[in-house]
């Protein structure tokens, strides 16, 4: 019997209409625990590195985390993993909500799409009950607006959709899978609208086996409680609750933006968000089997009800500067169209910049309206249908840069591998972040800040008394923050061993379906997150009966990340390519930066070229990797593998 998975994955083929329920090794699951550690492990061994993203051959994966569906509080992200159209390489992004237990509760811990439908389709999934059901009368649809229309269509309100818009049937490359919690990094949902899939809408009612259900049950109601009773010190989004985003918008200079706007923020602007926000705020609400709240919906004059959280309130207004009666209204559109609420007003902004620039004419652009907020929604109706020029556009910054031409590529400042970074740019290069914005390979928020705080705090005995009850951290970590001071970095040894550890935490999270807010992403707001690599094995062990502790968790995090590494490294990923934009950080130090990727590199037993060692692959398991690389001359068997020079 197995235990916390279902022991199964959903094989569609959409060109064939094949369905296949398969089962799994359970070996896979100890090495890679599940989620996004398993999807990896299939793409490796199914889509070689010649096969094109928008390929019958790519696959789309949506995995439940091993701990999705168990009484585990807060494990309720779903995985969808691919290779994407924009950047060539790996793709990985995150949502949360309903839809990943409910597919474990179906009977399935994997749903594997391959091929495409020769027309519109939607998945139906009962249980047993699988169908490929015709979808031509969803066309053009809204993600919110298809998702009422099934729940009506199959008579279930409980019913669980994950679906694009009008974005991804248009393989637009932002495009977003939406489940009212988006799935949007790296811009899934145009993998998905190519091979002819609108929506899956899947219900289940079978149990889910507990190793040891007793013990499991009072950990987990001991940590509910716990969460709940500390919700404020500990998690939780706290921008679906906070008005006044002084801090947000004086720290950062955002979305394509060359300059930070400090003091742009009034006392004002809080009062006047507060009301808007309270004038159309339905609720808070929280994701499956979670204590927080979150999401908030919210319900504006003309548009569908929708959810926010985290900075998507603040993209679209900073690119734009406008109220937030725009910025609900934008994200109503956007949301309904399926858009990642990132790379979209970065794209947006960009184009903007063209036309002042005069690169983009009124002949690319008729009738553009003079205001920057009618000139997004001018152009998102452009770029969702790729209407004219914004046929390249929506292709992302970094393609429409290079496919107007005319000295566009001048104003592509803030992409890293062909996608556009985190819309927060920074004053001075913070060390163990400039680690993981270099060489991460998930490129969302909650993937690249981490558990450990990004500044130290000023008064040394509160700094004394925040590390006392910092439970989450190695000794080691205590001691470099105890020592880190004001307005200085800490030490290369500490930057590559905390950039490890942040990225590790996320790692685990991904591959059980953890939310970050409550694991390897809060830690940086108060360090005593409720999950964390000391207590994880328990929860890990007792629903799952896999023999694991710290140190074992930790292995099958760094393998999952080394596999994925060698996944990208086999589509040409290099050294040459981990550079964030130059303007990312207003104050730069070459020599620094390189000392710190080859001190990471070395840390990671990576070549200097950024790819895996022999040696770091035999002892993780993963020899066949190493001999894969070593046969597509990649790696060397001495592991000397010459660095990869920059192209003309």
């Amino acid at each position: 019997m197995r235990y916390a998975e279902t022991g199964y994955n959903l094989e569609i083929d959409l060109s064939r209409g094949n369905i296949e329920r398969v089962a799994t090794d359970p070996r896979d699951s100890e090495l890679y625990l599940g989620g996004q550690g398993t999807a990896a492990k299939i793409l490796w061994d199914r889509v070689g590195p010649e096969v094109d993203p928008f390929s019958e051959d790519n696959l789309l994966i949506f995995s439940a985390g091993l701990l999705q569906g168990t009484p585990v509080p807060s494990a309720n992200r779903t995985s969808v993993d691919t290779f994407s159209a924009q950047t060539g390489l790996y793709s990985h992004s995150l949502f949360g909500g309903f839809f990943g237990p409910e597919m474990k509760h179906a009977g399935y811990d994997k749903i594997i799409l391959r091929g495409k439908s020769p027309k519109l389709v939607y998945l139906y999934i009962h249980n047993d009950v699988v169908e490929i059901r015709d979808a031509s009368h969803l066309a053009g649809k809204g993600t919110m607006d298809t998702a009422e229309i099934l729940k009506k269509e199959l008579r279930d309100s409980k019913v669980q959709i994950a679906a694009i818009g009008l974005a991804g049937e248009n393989r637009v490359y932002m495009a977003a899978i939406e489940h009212y919690n988006s799935s949007a990094s790296r811009g899934v949902g145009h993998i998905m609208g190519d091979k002819g899939l609108k929506a899956i809408a899947v219900r289940g009612t079978k149990d889910i086996n507990i190793a040891k259900p007793e013990e499991l049950h009072k950990l987990c109601m001991d940590k509910y409680t716990e969460i709940y009773d500390k919700r404020v010190k500990y998690a939780g989004d706290v921008l679906t609750h906070e008005n006044n985003e002084t801090f947000h918008t004086n720290s950062f200079a955002w979305g394509n933006a060359r300059e930070r706007r400090k003091d742009f923020w009034k006392p004002e602007m809080t009062a006047e968000w507060g009301k808007v926000t309270e004038d159309h705020l339905l609720r808070h609400s929280a994701c499956y089997n979670c204590p927080l709240d979150c999401h908030a919906s919210i319900t504006y004059p003309g548009r569908r009800t929708f959810f926010y959280k985290c900075y998507s309130k603040l993209t679209y207004a900073m690119a734009a500067y406008k109220d937030l009666h725009f910025n609900y209204d934008m994200i109503a559109v956007t949301q309904e169209y399926g858009l990642d609420g990132f790379s979209t007003p970065q794209v947006l902004a960009f184009a903007c910049e063209l036309y002042e620039a005069g690169i983009l004419t009124d002949k690319d652009l008729p009738d553009f309206p003079k205001d920057t907020g009618e000139r997004f929604f001018y152009l998102v109706e452009k770029i969702v249908r790729r209407e004219g020029v914004g046929d390249a556009l929506a292709n992302g910054v970094y393609r429409a840069a290079r496919q107007i031409g005319n000295g566009a590529e001048a104003y592509d400042h803030n992409t890293t591998k062909k996608f556009e970074q985190l819309p927060l740019k920074l004053g001075n290069l913070n060390y163990p972040f400039f680690l993981m914005y270099a060489t991460g390979e998930k490129m969302c928020i909650t993937q690249i800040e981490g558990a450990f705080p990004q500044d130290p705090i000023r008064d040394i005995e509160k700094r004394k008394a925040f590390v006392e009850g910092w439970e989450a951290a190695p000794e080691r970590f205590k001691k470099w923050y105890l020592e880190w001071e004001p307005r200085t970095q800490p030490s290369i040894e500490a930057s590559v061993n905390i950039a490890d550890w942040n990225e590790t935490g996320h790692y685990v999270d991904d591959s059980i379906g953890m939310c970050a807010y409550v694991s390897s992403f809060r830690g940086q707001f108060g360090g005593r997150i409720p999950y964390h690599m000391y207590n994880l094995p328990d929860f890990i062990s007792l629903a799952s009966g896999i023999d694991i502790d710290t140190d074992k968790l930790w292995e099958a995090a760094t393998r999952s990340r080394t596999l994925i590494r060698a996944i990208n490294n086999r589509r040409g990923l290099r050294r040459v390519d981990e550079k964030p934009p130059g303007d990312h950080w207003k104050y730069r130090d070459a020599a620094v930066e390189k000392q710190l990727l080859d001190e990471y590199y070395k840390f990671k037993g990576w070549t200097e070229d950024a790819i895996p060692t022999k040696e770091k692959l035999a002892e993780l398991g993963l020899d066949f990797v190493a001999e894969d690389l070593i046969n597509r001359g990649i790696l060397t068997d001495n592991a000397d593998t010459p660095v990869k020079e920059p192209s003309a």
